[in-house]
């Protein structure tokens, strides 16, 4: 049986709310992409809102070493990866690398992340690592599906045997992420607010938009008056307790579109 959405179509988001919008919040596989790559209705759409001066941060659970290549060619203010982690900030002379665990910490916890991956890798039939591993510095991902695919009952196992080991997880649409810390993609939109324009993140939550497309943007979904699912967010429907506020009629980066295209309506009125 179909599992009904709570979330408005994001043509019903009112004008008024739109018009005092002061940047975007997205994730970034399914939301921005799709089989890995940029898609283009949303590339053209991150182009539109720059030009505009309409900041938007990328909040992914992707790695360092893969958002340093998107980071070369996409117009973003910032790429909060790994979950919050460690993030790459624009700048006049390129991009600055800051971390929001102190070196000592990545120090002490990389023996760790690599005994729960091997755990993981041991214990749970057909589970491999991502094959953006190499670029991780604070996490472990295991693929779900971009290259491999485990059922459900496997991913569920996954997510136990990395909380047995003391981590924090989170399901993606193609991963499964395990860290140590405190930090999420919350945590990783403040850092960056802080960073960027020396400004609280939730005084003024209702004034910035969070796009997203799986499970685990649930916890930001629920942060953001003003929150949006791309239409292939409803694959997940049976597994939502958390929707956005709206949903958009496009999936992926014709979705994304949708957002940037009523954002900018207001602005050239």
């Amino acid at each position: 049986m179909p599992v009904a959405s709570s979330s408005l179509p994001w043509s019903a988001a009112p004008a008024d709310a739109l018009a005092g919008v002061l940047g975007v919040f997205t994730d970034i596989d399914d939301t921005l992409t799709e089989g890995g790559a940029i898609d283009p209705p949303a590339l053209a759409a991150l182009q539109a809102l720059d030009a505009a001066g309409m900041p938007v941060i990328a909040i992914t659970g992707r790695p360092l070493g893969w958002s340093r290549e998107l980071a070369a060619t996409w117009p973003l203010r910032a790429v909060a990866a790994e979950n919050g982690a460690v993030a790459l900030i624009r700048h006049d002379r390129g991009w600055h690398t800051v971390y929001a665990q102190d070196e000592a910490t990545r120090a002490a916890n990389t023996p760790r992340l690599q005994a729960a991956a091997a755990r993981v890798l041991r214990e749970v039939p057909g589970a491999t690592l991502a094959r953006d591993s190499a670029g991780r510095v604070t996490d472990i991902a295991v693929d779900h599906s971009e290259f491999s695919h485990l059922p459900p009952e496997a991913i569920a196992e996954v997510v136990r045997v990395m909380r047995a080991e003391g981590m924090h997880c989170s399901v993606s649409s193609i991963h499964i992420n395990g860290w140590y810390g405190a930090h999420d993609k919350w945590s990783g939109a403040q850092w960056m607010l802080r960073r960027l324009f020396g400004r609280a993140l939730a005084p003024e939550a209702d004034r910035w938009i969070y796009v997203g497309d799986s499970t685990n943007d649930q916890a930001m979904f629920g942060r953001f008056a003003l929150s949006v699912g791309v239409a292939n967010l409803l694959r997940f429907a049976a597994e939502l307790h958390t929707w956005p506020a709206y949903l958009t009629a496009g999936e992926r980066g014709a979705g994304f579109a949708e957002v940037a295209e009523r954002l900018l309506q207001g602005r050239r009125g």
